[in-house]
Parts: C-alpha cells; sequence; structure tokens
C-alpha cells in the first residue's frame, strides 16, 4: 500500500510553531482529517495559543514544551513521538525585525531547521517519515526582472530572514539527496488572514480600519506603499503543504496567487470597506521601511497546479474584507467595553 492509499486517521503529525498563524490553520486542517496532532510550542508562546483555542468544535491537538533551537529537545521528541508527517513551521517571520535581530533569526530559522532534518534524518533510519520545510519567496529577494518567480528563478535574499530561509531551504534539498529522506520545500508568497500576526503590514491595517472605523485611533503609519506582494489566504495555502506531502515523491513547489497588489491597493479595498478614505488616515513612516526593500514579488505556481492539482480560492479583495470584517468586529468590541467602562 502507498502513503497515499493509507487512512488519514491512522496518521501522526509533529508541527512546529502550531502557534502562529499558518500552525493554526494547518491544525485545523490536520484535525479533520483525522490525524493525531502535535505541536511544539514554546513557554513563551502561551499568549499566542489562542489561535489553537479559539478553533471550531476540534479535538484539541497534543501540545509539547520545547525549541527548534533545542537540538537535543527536538531529537527527544521526534524520535519518542515517531511521527508520520513534520511540518516546520517554526520561525522569526517578520522581515523588517530580522534587520534588528539577524543573530537570533538565523537561529530559529537556519539552525532550527537543521535540527528538525537531523531529527527527521535519524528517525527515517528506524522508520520512514515525511517533512515539510516552509521556504518563502523572501529568498528571491531584489534579483531585477526575475517577476514571475517560479521554482527555478535564481535566489537573491535582500534581507536576513530570506538568508537564514536560504539556508534551510539547500539543507532541505541536500538531505533529501544525501539521505534520501522525504523532504519537500513550500516556496510560499505572502499569505494572509485574521489570524496573522499584529506587526504585518496587512494585519497593521484591517486592525488600524477598524480602530478608526469606530473613533479608537485617528492616524495609521505605514511605510513603503508601493512593494508589490502576491498576496493569499493562508487557508488556502496549508492545504498545499499537506499535498506535498502525499505525493509518491518529494519536490519543492511555489505556492501564489499569481497576481500582485500594492500595499495602497490593499489600503484602497480595506478602507473602501468600511466607507473610508484611506488618504485622509494614513501616514508614510520612515521607520518602517526596510533597509533594502524587495519592489515586487509573483508567484508562478503552474508547477503546483499541475502535480499537485492545487489552486488558490480565495480573491485579493476576498482576503482583504474577510480581514476587516474581523478586526472591526474586535473594534467594536473594544469601544464597547470602554463605554461600559466609563459608565
Amino acid at each position: 500500500m502507498s502513503y497515499s492509499e493509507r487512512e488519514p486517521g491512522s496518521r501522526r503529525a509533529l508541527i512546529t510553531g502550531i502557534t502562529g498563524q499558518d500552525g493554526s490553520y494547518l491544525t485545523e486542517l490536520l484535525l479533520s482529517k483525522g490525524y493525531e496532532v502535535h505541536g511544539i510550542v514554546r513557554r513563551s508562546s502561551s499568549i499566542a495559543r489562542t489561535r489553537l483555542d479559539e478553533l471550531p468544535g476540534m479535538v484539541r491537538a497534543n501540545l509539547h514544551y520545547g525549541d527548534v533551537t533545542d537540538a537535543a529537545s527536538i531529537m527527544q521528541l521526534v524520535m519518542d513521538l515517531e511521527p508520520d508527517e513534520i511540518y516546520n513551521l517554526a520561525a522569526q517571520s517578520h522581515v523588517r525585525i530580522s534587520f534588528d535581530n539577524p543573530v537570533y533569526t538565523a537561529e530559529v530559522v537556519a539552525m532550527g531547521a537543521l535540527n528538525v532534518l537531523e531529527a527527521a534524518r535519524l528517525l527515517n533510519k528506524r522508520r520512514p517519515v515525511r517533512l515539510y520545510q516552509a521556504s518563502t519567496s523572501e529568498m528571491f529577494g531584489g534579483a531585477p526582472g526575475t517577476a514571475p518567480q517560479s521554482e527555478t528563478t535564481s535566489f537573491h535574499p535582500r534581507s536576513p530572514y530570506g538568508c537564514a530561509k536560504l539556508f534551510a531551504h539547500w539543507q532541505v534539498i541536500n538531505y533529501r539527496e544525501a539521505y534520501d529522506l522525504f523532504a519537500c520545500c513550500g516556496i510560499l508568497f505572502n499569505h494572509e488572514s485574521p489570524r496573522r500576526g499584529e506587526n504585518f503590514v496587512t494585519r497593521k491595517i484591517t486592525l488600524g480600519v477598524g480602530r478608526i472605523r469606530e473613533g479608537l485611533q485617528d492616524k495609521l503609519r505605514l511605510g513603503n506603499l508601493d512593494s508589490r506582494r502576491d498576496w493569499g489566504f493562508a487557508g488556502d495555502f496549508v492545504e498545499a503543504m499537506w499535498m506535498m506531502l502525499q505525493q509518491d515523491r518529494p519536490d519543492d513547489y511555489v505556492i501564489g496567487t499569481g497576481q500582485t497588489h500594492t500595499v495602497r491597493e490593499f489600503l484602497e479595498v480595506a478602507f473602501g470597506h468600511v466607507g473610508l478614505d484611506w488618504q485622509e488616515y494614513v501616514e508614510i513612516d520612515p521607520r518602517f521601511y526596510r533597509p533594502t526593500e524587495v519592489d515586487i514579488l509573483l508567484g508562478d505556481a503552474s508547477k503546483a497546479r499541475e502535480q499537485l492539482g492545487w489552486q488558490a480560492k480565495t480573491s485579493f479583495e476576498e482576503l482583504a474584507k474577510i480581514m476587516v470584517d474581523h478586526d472591526w468586529r474586535a473594534a467594536q468590541h473594544e469601544r464597547e467595553v470602554g463605554e461600559l467602562a466609563g459608565g
């Protein structure tokens, strides 16, 4: 019986970075398929667990304390659990912050991935395991004339985060070829949702829209409005992660929508959804510019469409409105609570 013919309900998955945006959507997907899901959380991630706690009507994942930078703990956990699938989503994934904390970013993103790979390699000697590595479009960086970017596009990272991810990406390929490890890299373009971290530009915008609409905030300060990104819905993208590990052979895939939009366009949709003109509320703050900018990222997901049968389902406009609706409701609640507290 091939792996793809096995019932998902008989499988065990281990997710690093389970408390993040992608980890929560992936957990939801795997649980719906009957997987036994385990996740690694740092003790400092307790607040972020709300993403998992709020999953509707689900059997809960099994959480274990650990850190991908601690090779011994990762090794022990992998060997004890013997997962069928490992999804390495753990990262310091904010590009601007990676300039302020490059060493920490490299420790988590680069060395953390290597620790997970080593654990998978040793487990694979005992029993087969499949590994997914979260690569990123930031590895393409600022190489001119390369958009759209596909699996064959040259890499040119322009941030400590992009450089660290590229190290991890090539290590996965090396382990696949050297040790016959079933390991795949998903080169994911920007993917957003109401569960996106509040320091990412799309979520910063939708939070600001809701608070401005409810009179809780006057201005929204942003950096480069001309950056163009391929923005999709995180819930769609985690399906591609799972699909990669169901194939007969491991490979790497670009995952994106094939459309690009500027930050300015996101502002227009988000503010327009609540009947406001963004130009009356947005101010440019040079502090939010990167030392090296990436002007355009645009994914060519033809390979994923042809080999996996995957394609994005949620449009750019739908995504922005879903996020605004969520954060507008939160702002309304904040205002109501404030009014009650004020008497």
